[in-house]
């Protein structure tokens, strides 16, 4: 168990238990909030999750029953099993609407600190910014129907295949991307070879033009050669997350990824997609969901990595 002191902002949190948690690489800082008792301020978030003077972490997962946050609250009248919310900020504290590594950890860590009992093969409904999530526990992990999928900018998208121009540092010229919500925005570029995707400088945030009116999460992506084998597409990816920077994984990107490139491949291509991210790989599943819409599965690890007690 250790200590992590916090900036003198942050010192209200004195004696709170955390977790440090990831999924595929995707870090997360885990607090547990059954009550709703604490209000956490953007700046103790970037505190927290500063990688030199805090633990460290690409977010700050709180996890608060949906009754004691109005974005909960509202969904208690459709949903009344979503016991549980997904209080989410991004590194530097500002709000994200979901995140799909996030949601699995998130999961992972109620089982592990007894708030919710899980056996693989069953399913819990999660409430977030971005809707409910249902995440089904599995034999090694987690499996999460992110609901629909939505271009941000339809018409482009079915005129011309692409909706937006990015800019990138390392990258030669600028590309085409191709904007999906996920519950949250994605402009997908694709890359021609894995050495121009390493070779992109992904400290900087991409241009986007036109940006998405909530800004956007920016993705790179790979597709194989060949693209399919035994009925599954294969992509590698690297992403910029809004508000935070390169991170080894983002499971609501690699979904849009998987978009993207299914588009992108006409009509025969498959449903299923494995997404390589610096963090590992994640499986993608499309299928028809119960709102007669096309839904995104995710399947992924979630790891809970140490335990302690702010200082």
């Amino acid at each position: 168990m250790t200590d992590a002191h916090l900036p003198a902002a942050g010192t209200p949190l004195t004696g709170l238990r955390f977790s440090k948690g990831h999924g595929t690489g995707n870090d997360f800082v885990l607090v547990a909030d059954p009550d709703g008792a604490h209000i956490i301020t953007p700046e103790q978030v970037a505190g927290l999750c500063d990688r030199h003077r805090g633990i460290g972490g690409d977010g700050l997962i709180r996890a608060v029953r949906s009754q004691h946050v109005p974005e909960g609250l509202a969904l208690l009248a459709d949903h009344p099993d979503a016991e549980w919310f997904m209080d989410y900020r991004n590194g530097d504290g500002s709000l994200s609407e979901m995140c799909g590594n996030g949601v699995r950890v998130f999961v992972h860590f109620l089982i592990e600190q007894g708030l919710v009992v899980l056996h693989p093969g069953h399913s819990l409904t999660i409430g977030t910014r971005g809707g409910v999530k249902v995440v089904a526990r599995t034999d090694n992990g987690y499996m999460v129907d992110m609901g629909p999928w939505e271009f941000i900018f339809p018409e482009q998208a079915a005129e011309r295949g692409m909706d937006s121009i990015v800019e990138t540092s390392g990258v030669d010229v600028a590309r085409p991307g191709l904007s999906v919500s996920m519950g949250n925005p994605h402009t997908v570029v694709a890359l021609p070879t894995l050495d121009e995707l390493a070779a992109a400088n992904l400290t900087t945030a991409p241009e986007v033009a036109p940006l998405p009116p909530h800004g956007t999460n920016v993705e790179f992506a790979v597709p194989a050669e060949p693209l399919v084998s035994d009925g599954v597409g294969y992509i590698t990816m690297r992403v910029h997350e809004r508000g935070v920077g390169e991170t080894l994984s983002c499971g609501t990107g690699a979904c849009a990824a998987a978009v993207a490139t299914r588009f992108w491949a006409g009509d025969d291509a498959p449903d299923v997609w494995a997404v390589d991210v610096p963090g590992g790989t994640v499986r993608v599943r499309f299928f028809p969901g119960p709102d007669g819409r096309e839904h995104v599965e995710l399947s992924g690890p979630a790891v809970i990595v140490a335990d302690g007690v702010l200082a």
